[in-house]
């Protein structure tokens, strides 16, 4: 049986419930920060409607574009916005001649589990309709989930994407893996107790083991080549490393970008926080590998 008559289905989408005190002051600081400006970019972007969802585009500088990374932001699906990642996605629309995607999907608990990757499909069936170049899945953090989630959506895809890049992701929301305890007092952005809140929220009675909730716990086979970048201690750090040997046991090229002192989802944060530069560097590679080496 191939990889695409198993590929999982999006299941019905369900209500969900207002947020919690404790969120909703989270957004509206969040919103605040935006309007002051917080994450804004000189570089040149589109805010635009892309398969139903509002999307930012940032397009290469100068030229056609040579692919397209579809990237998907954290926030424990709860919080955040495309806007919070502009810095990361004009460096690498620049870097690699790409243009890069970032939709503004649902957040639970308003929309939980599978609303925001429901949007994230539209999106990518959207770019699959419009483009005629390699097409890269990616996300940071709980956006890393998606992405993998939708890589498991598109193994039925013609063509499917060509790669898929997850950067400190939350692969697993039955958060039960070790690097939780082991690394507790060094990740300060993300906990046990936070992503068993976050978990609860999203899934709302979902299954923690449903596939494209958590792509740990499902099949990899017809997945594109993969980049995995982790700090070595973060509590996501296990996720990374066991859903790596997963694609490597299926026959899937993957590769483990490892950083020692890396904080979670540095390279979409800050370039100058430890282990940033490299990763981005490594991001980079990875794309010009999938796309051809940028023309000098």
């Amino acid at each position: 049986m191939t990889a695409a008559a198993t590929a999982p289905k999006l299941p019905a989408e369900r209500p969900g419930h207002p947020p919690p005190p404790e969120i909703a002051a989270r957004r509206k600081a969040m919103a605040e920060a935006l309007a002051a400006g917080t994450w804004r970019v000189d570089a040149p972007q589109q805010e635009t409607n892309l398969g139903g969802v509002r999307v930012l585009r940032f397009p290469p500088p100068a030229g056609s574009p040579r692919g397209t990374v579809l990237h998907l932001h954290g926030g424990g699906f709860r919080i955040g916005c495309p806007e919070m990642i502009s810095a990361y996605a004009a460096a690498l629309a620049s870097r690699c001649g790409v243009e890069v995607v970032c939709p503004a999907y649902r957040l639970a608990p308003e929309h939980p589990f599978p609303a925001g990757l429901a949007d994230a499909r539209a999106v990518m069936t959207a770019l699959h309709n419009k483009r005629g170049n390699p097409l890269i899945l990616s996300g940071d953090s709980a956006g890393g989930g998606l992405a993998a989630g939708l890589a498991a959506l598109a193994v039925a895809d013609d063509p499917r994407p060509a790669g898929l890049v997850l950067l400190s992701a939350w692969l697993d929301l039955t958060v039960t893996s070790r690097s939780y305890a082991d690394n507790a007092a060094n990740d300060p952005l993300f906990s046990l107790a936070e992503a068993q809140k976050a978990a609860a929220l999203y899934l709302q009675g979902a299954s923690a083991r449903d596939p494209l909730a958590s792509p740990l716990s499902g099949s990899v086979d017809g997945f594109p080549p993969t980049l995995i970048s982790i700090g070595q201690e973060e509590v996501l750090a296990d996720d990374g490393r066991h859903f790596c040997e997963t694609l490597r046991a299926a026959g899937i090229r993957a590769s483990l970008h490892a950083v020692p002192g890396m904080e979670h989802v540095a390279v979409t944060r800050n370039f100058s926080l430890q282990g940033a530069a490299e990763t981005f560097d490594a991001v980079a590679t990875f794309i010009d590998r999938v796309t051809g080496p940028k023309p000098q």
